[in-house]
């Protein structure tokens, strides 16, 4: 590798480097403890020298240094890890570099020129896969040592490097942490004692920050059971986030491909930065925290103040801007934000240049100041064009009229801001089925009742009007601490609807997809899917109790939205409590208003929720799990166990509570997640737990503890709903109201604000990522475990060799995914399948496999015999292998008794199957398998002439290189003899009148070719498959074939081969070999 010239001094140097080659320009070393007399005490503290310190000239073992004859100085421009690379260098340098150094005068131009060379080398490399490093040079240094500790595969991408402290057992290691795209690596050498730790991302079930009193603190990794802790990070929380990352990223490629599918820019992973990681994350958080849509990626932050006019005072803050958005948040406390979308925006202007302010105006008369921007000019400009507004001079006189608009907007807007106008959203355009939220229909309100209950829903009404007034409505309203306060106390039922649409950004999604959804209808409505089966299914046991859904105008609305969600995003299609959700927003919002509504929560708010495996529920559950031992130790001291939390919240999570709790309290509940997203959800759930402390405490058992939160979820009321009787939900328990007390949902969710509202969205979010590696994991194990439960039956394998094997055949299925962006091999995993066929192999995976656990070292990755026996034991023939059929076919080679092995030598060489097992045959496979019926040996078929020979030729190659070989070449050339005699001698028996000539004839060939394979074993895997045994129709003029009774029974009699084959197989050996060689096998290739 060609290095960035580095002046170095040679006077302490020489005791560490040995001079191999030199000329009147270049020396070519090699580092003492490397090659020829390495070793010894000096090897040692080389080595230990190369690890700890940061440069490659000192760890690769060989490297060039440029030197002019008057100088001692000397520059290292050349390493390399083998005396091959290192030597082409030298030949480079003497066939491009020596004759042009002659035509020099002085050392200094000698010295330049090779200087420029060598960086002109070293740019030309970096073009193409070092561009985007932000160190370049160092980087190169880092991938050399990556390269040459590990042994991966070229295409594997190293992301960054640190120096790090690894523990093993007690005692620290020094040494360097390597993060690639698939890999956590680390590398120590001290004083002799070599540390390599290789761990796959799809490994780990844990990351995570920790402290003790021996390490304050460290980055704790759990893989395969053995915890790994690395410490003395200079940059410890940069390192995990880049390995969380990672950890992230491989997780979604590999097991949860329906979100990785969302994430475009990282899917390539070849193409992996470090800097594409952090922006990846920075857009991400910014997605989430302004619920922008997953297209939107975070382009420039800039530091600024924003005039906010309700306070009448600049608050501190960022604008965030990206293709779409320009966005505010504060920073001092005052948790203010707004989200300004760029359609929205008229024009930008520079009022005051000393202050170096901005201002943005947007439709509704509205206007923002932002002050104190650093490059307010390049902002500026950047909104404009995302925009298109122009600022070329022919608009001057334009502009100058908006500049005096905007400035007498200001100066309204600071002096008076009660009177300011407010923002009205767009108008919708879109003509959506039905255009009023079903709660209007069925439900509308009496302005002329005073009851109470009314008088305090217009108090609500009121109260809103005057925060619009203040703070702005529609799209670019203020988001304050004064908005949470009102949505805690309740939404009013005529506000729901736009209030949840603003929230939650779906009034983004439907005002930039105008149409979308009356296309959608049209397009999904009259198909028949499995979802829409469900859907037809469900539609009748969402909220059936209320009059909107006892009528064909909800059930149809319900039917439409639902049809039209499964159509957009068939890799979720339906999954329960969709319709119970849905249903509730249509109460509160228009049809196609529901629409994106659902999209919102299904794609950004609850993401992984619904689908098969509910990832995203059990994420949250374990969440959960966290907070009750971190804010109700009481409860946590009482009940160890807390998955019966996790198996009671999941109805609480999938629904929102809408399931146990009556409609009218459950909407309030609604508001605080559109508002708060899943953290209005835990803090409830903290809440409800909390006051059922005691009873929960002195509860016996589970179905105590399921009865006393059944009765508590029944007492819920909201006393301030104005919903008529009818509409309002009857509690599911007793309705004795001596035995029942009542809780006010407004109450329990201000409870919940006051106890828990310190829950940081970021912390849930950052232990949301922490515990999806564990719950994948523990699918993932969960599904190993019955696989092996189900093969254990059908093997005699150990549950020990079982494991090992699963994990070998589950590793290689990742090993065909891990450097390409569309790997056929990620299509063959389906995790909503049944368990065995979660993972299955092509014939290129299994035969790099089968190659390393095959018994008899024979079979190479290019055989034939390994295409016929994935022919044999692929059942349904559609070119995959699940783990069953694998493991069966080695418990065969490993285990079986004599017969068994060569019964299945004996069918690999039969003809093979022509196309798909048809409908019939998987019948009467099943019915086999019911009636258990063994396979004897008299119902297989005979074998011709052509399959026999490959068949001997296949014993060659088995025997190939055993140290009885000579012996079991004679066996099977006398059994072969044998064999063709017999059958002579039968033909003989039968046709007595037809000539000999031409069967002995034949007879000799049949010989000769055994003979020939025993002298030449090895070329026998180049015949072809289908020549060995497609041919056998074409030779239908010889009439001669064996049944396996004849070849059995002919082996049995050669003691040599019955002890080969029966010779015990070392299993634990042959695994451990094919973990050790499995990478390393994919890296030669």
């Amino acid at each position: 590798m060609w290095l960035k010239p580095d002046e170095i001094l040679l006077k302490n140097a020489f005791k560490l480097w040995v001079t191999e080659k030199d000329n009147e320009y270049f020396v070519l070393q090699r580092r003492r403890g490397y090659g020829e007399g390495g070793g010894g005490l000096t090897g040692l503290l080389v080595g230990t020298l190369d690890t700890v310190l940061d440069s490659t000239s000192k760890v690769a073992p060989y490297r060039i240094l440029h030197h002019t004859p008057d100088s001692q100085v000397y520059w290292s421009i050349a390493c390399g890890v083998t005396k091959e690379e290192i030597v082409q260098h030298w030949d480079w340098l003497q066939q491009n570099i020596m004759r042009t150094l002659s035509v020099f005068d002085s050392s200094e131009d000698i010295t330049s020129f090779v200087q420029g060379k060598i960086r002109g080398l070293i740019a030309e490399e970096g073009k193409t896969s070092l561009v985007l490093e932000d160190d370049p040079e160092k980087f190169r240094e880092a991938l050399l040592r990556f390269e040459k500790w590990f042994e991966l595969p070229p295409e594997e991408k190293l992301v960054t490097y640190y120096s790090c402290s690894y523990w093993k057992g007690k005692v620290p290691c020094q040494g360097w942490l390597y993060l690639s795209t698939n890999f956590l690596c680390f590398y120590s050498y001290l004083l002799g004692a070599e540390v390599k730790l290789v761990i796959s991302w799809d490994e780990i079930w844990r990351l995570e920050k920790t402290s003790n009193v021996i390490l304050t603190e460290s980055i704790h990794v759990l893989a395969h059971g053995d915890d790994h802790y690395f410490s003395m990070l200079l940059h410890l929380n940069e390192t995990f986030v880049i390995m969380e990352q990672l950890a992230d990223y491989s997780i979604k490629r590999l097991f949860d491909k329906e979100a990785f599918q969302r994430e475009p820019a990282l899917s390539d992973p070849l193409q992996i930065t470090k800097r594409g990681l952090e922006a990846h994350a920075k857009s991400e958080q910014f997605r989430t925290f302004f619920r922008l849509p997953r297209e939107e990626n975070l382009l420039e932050v800039h530091e600024s103040f924003l005039w906010v006019p309700f306070s009448h005072f600049n608050t501190l803050g960022k604008i965030c801007l990206s293709e779409n958005y320009l966005c505010f948040a504060s920073q001092d406390g005052s948790q203010c934000h707004v989200i300004i979308p760029m359609r929205e925006v008229v024009n930008v202007e520079k009022p005051d240049t000393s202050s170096r302010a901005l201002t943005v105006c947007v439709r509704g008369k509205r206007a923002l100041r932002f002050s104190e921007v650093r490059d307010y000019q390049r902002l500026a400009n950047a909104i404009r064009s995302r925009c298109g507004i122009s600022a070329s001079p022919q608009h001057s006189a334009s502009s100058e009229a908006i500049r005096g608009e905007c400035q007498s907007l200001i100066n309204h807007f600071e002096d008076n801001p009660e009177d300011v106008t407010l923002m009205v959203g767009q108008k919708d355009s879109s003509k959506a089925v039905s255009t009023e939220a079903l709660m209007t229909v069925f439900h509308p309100q009496d302005v002329e009742n005073l009851d109470p209950k009314m008088l305090k829903e217009k108090m609500k009404e009121q109260s809103w009007n005057i925060h619009f007034s203040e703070y702005g409505r529609g799209t670019s309203m203020f988001f304050t601490k004064k908005t949470r306060d009102l949505i805690v106390r309740g939404v009013p039922e005529a506000l729901r609807g736009e209030l949840w649409m603003l929230f939650s950004g779906a009034v983004n999604d439907m005002a930039t997809h105008p149409g979308y959804y009356t296309e959608l209808v049209e397009r999904s409505l009259g198909t028949s899917t499995l979802a829409t089966d469900e859907i037809e299914r469900d539609l009748h046991r969402s909220l059936p109790e209320h009059p909107a859904f006892q009528s064909d105008t909800g059930i149809s609305a319900l039917r439409r939205v639902l049809t039209a969600y499964a159509y957009r995003n068939p890799k979720i299609g339906y999954c329960q409590a969709m319709n119970i959700l849905t249903s509730v927003l249509l109460l509160y919002a228009k049809e196609e208003e529901a629409f994106w509504l659902l999209v919102a929560v299904c794609e950004r708010m609850l993401p992984d929720y619904f689908n098969r495996r509910i990832i995203g529920a059990l994420v949250d559950q374990a969440v959960f799990e966290d907070l009750i031992r971190e804010n109700l130790p009481q409860l946590v001291e009482h009940m160890t166990d807390l998955s019966f939390f996790s198996s009671v919240s999941l109805s609480w999570f999938l629904t929102l509570f809408i399931s146990v709790l009556p409609i009218e309290s459950a909407v309030n509940v609604v508001d605080c997640f559109f508002y708060d997203g899943i953290k209005a959800i835990l803090q409830l759930g903290l809440a409800v737990l909390d006051y059922n402390m005691e009873a929960l405490i002195s509860c016996h058992d589970d179905a105590e503890a399921v009865t006393i939160l059944n009765k508590f979820f029944d007492s819920v009321t909201n006393k301030d709903s104005p919903l008529p009787p009818t509409v309002q939900q009857a509690p599911l328990g007793n309705n004795d109201k001596a035995s029942h007390f009542s809780v006010d949902i407004s109450e329990l969710i201000r409870e919940a604000y006051e106890k828990y509202g310190n829950i940081r969205s970021e912390e849930v979010e950052r232990s949301r990522k922490r515990n999806k590696l564990y719950v994948i994991q523990t699918l993932e194990d969960t599904t190993k475990q019955n696989v092996i439960r189900v093969v254990s039956q059908e093997v005699r394998f150990s549950a020990s060799h079982l494991d090992e094997l699963y994990n070998l055949f589950k590793r290689q299925h990742f090993l065909s995914c891990y450097w390409t962006m569309q790997s056929p091999a990620l299509l063959h995993h389906d995790p909503s399948l049944a368990y065995l066929e979660q993972y299955q192999l092509g014939f290129q995976q299994f035969s790099v496999l089968f190659s390393l656990l095959e018994p008899w070292a024979f079979c190479t990755t290019k055989s034939t015999l390994s295409l016929w026996v994935f022919r044999l034991i692929d059942e349904n023939q559609d070119g995959l292998v699940n783990f069953k059929e694998f493991s069966c076919a080695l418990d065969i080679l490993y285990s079986g008794s004599f017969t068994n092995k060569l019964k299945f030598l004996f069918k690999l060489h039969l003809p093979p199957g022509r196309g798909k097992v048809d409908l019939q045959a998987y019948l009467k496979q099943w019915q086999n398998e019911i009636l258990k019926k063994e396979e004897t040996i008299k119902d297989l078929p005979r074998i011709d002439q052509t399959q026999f020979i490959q068949f001997s030729k296949t014993l060659y190659n088995i025997f190939h290189g055993d140290p009885e070989e000579e012996s079991l070449y004679r066996a099977v050339a006398h059994v072969t003899s044998l064999l063709l005699r017999m059958e002579e001698v039968g033909r003989r028996l039968q046709e007595p009148s037809s000539p000999p000539a031409k069967p002995a004839g034949n007879t000799a060939a049949e010989e000769s070719s055994t003979e020939e394979a025993s002298t030449t074993p090895e070329n026998s895997d180049t015949s072809s498959s289908h020549n060995s045994q497609d041919a056998g129709p074409n030779l239908s003029e010889t009439e001669w074939s064996f049944s396996f009774e004849q070849v059995l029974a002919s082996l049995l009699n050669e003691p040599v081969i019955v002890s080969f084959f029966e010779r015990p197989v070392d299993i634990q050996a042959k695994l451990g070999h094919a973990k050790v060689a499995q990478l390393k096998l994919k890296a030669n290739k």
